[in-house]
């Protein structure tokens, strides 16, 4: 009866701190959220609503390509040929709302990660902890990495291919705001998530439910799954759709390195016992 009890306490300790884990984290989110905020005309004009400005570094650099293959401005993108409309209300309010509670998540993303670490980490053996080493810097680095590509790479070309894209000459594109910020900020997460799968890897490895030899059997597998993934995340054309199956493909044949990686020193560290 007394040791239920004591694992009873036990267990409500473990969900104290972890609410305390969360309310750490919400707040940090918040305050970010807050910032962002406050900072409307940086947090839109500059960030957000980037990609709508002809001289956004994505472009710079396509004009700066085109220039050194002499392709006579192929690449080039010189017009943002939409402009940005909102019908409701509440919209540019609520939108401003949503779009400082994506910043807060996205900015706050490794402060979060570190708090979830720290709860979990006094659970683990010494083994696991020594496996998990670097595991926030590593993971809100590949997701930072992912963002970024996210944002420099896919949503721009995203956004000049449906912005421009047109049945027929009679109909001009008019993009309703939250469509666009709906379009900018799904692809720039999903981008950010997307480049975990190293990560995921790791650890499943590490606790052998997966194997090099595995992944190496479903490649091709893999490759219909990229393609599915990236037609999911991205707008209905193929060329947003390639650019993400492509690091998905490369982050695949990469993560296959690192479980060969931990398979080897599992096998090491076993050999010397």
């Amino acid at each position: 009866m007394l040791e239920e009890e004591e694992n009873q306490m036990s267990f409500l300790d473990h969900l104290e701190a972890l609410r305390w884990h969360l309310v750490r984290s919400l707040g940090a989110i918040t305050l970010v959220a807050i910032v962002a905020f406050l900072n409307k005309d940086f947090v839109f004009d500059q960030v957000i609503l980037g990609p709508m400005h002809t001289d956004f570094w994505t472009y710079r650099m396509l004009c700066l390509i085109d220039d050194r293959l002499s392709l006579a401005g192929v690449l080039c993108i010189n017009d943002i040929p939409f402009t940005l409309f909102n019908l409701d209300m509440s919209g540019q309010f609520t939108t401003h709302i949503t779009t400082s509670a994506i910043a807060g998540v996205v900015i706050a993303f490794p402060y979060v990660l570190w708090e979830i670490w720290r709860f979990i980490k006094p659970g683990l053996h010494q083994k696991e902890k020594s496996h998990s080493r670097g595991f926030v810097i590593v993971t809100s680095l590949l997701f930072a990495i992912g963002i970024c590509f996210g944002y420099y790479v896919i949503a721009p070309m995203s956004v000049n291919f449906l912005g421009s894209y047109q049945v027929s000459e009679m109909v001009k594109n008019q993009i309703n705001l939250g469509s666009y910020i709906s379009t900018v900020t799904t692809i720039t997460l999903a981008a950010g998530i997307v480049f975990e799968l190293p990560i995921i890897v790791y650890f499943l490895t590490s606790i052998g439910l997966l194997t090099p030899q595995f992944m190496r059997t479903y490649r091709r597998h893999s490759l219909v799954v990229a393609l599915i993934l990236g037609a999911i995340i991205t707008p209905p054309d193929i060329t947003s759709q390639l650019l993400v199956t492509f690091p998905l493909v490369l982050l695949y044949e990469v993560s296959i390195f690192i479980s060969a990686y931990v398979i080897r020193k599992q096998l090491k560290k076993s050999a010397a016992l």
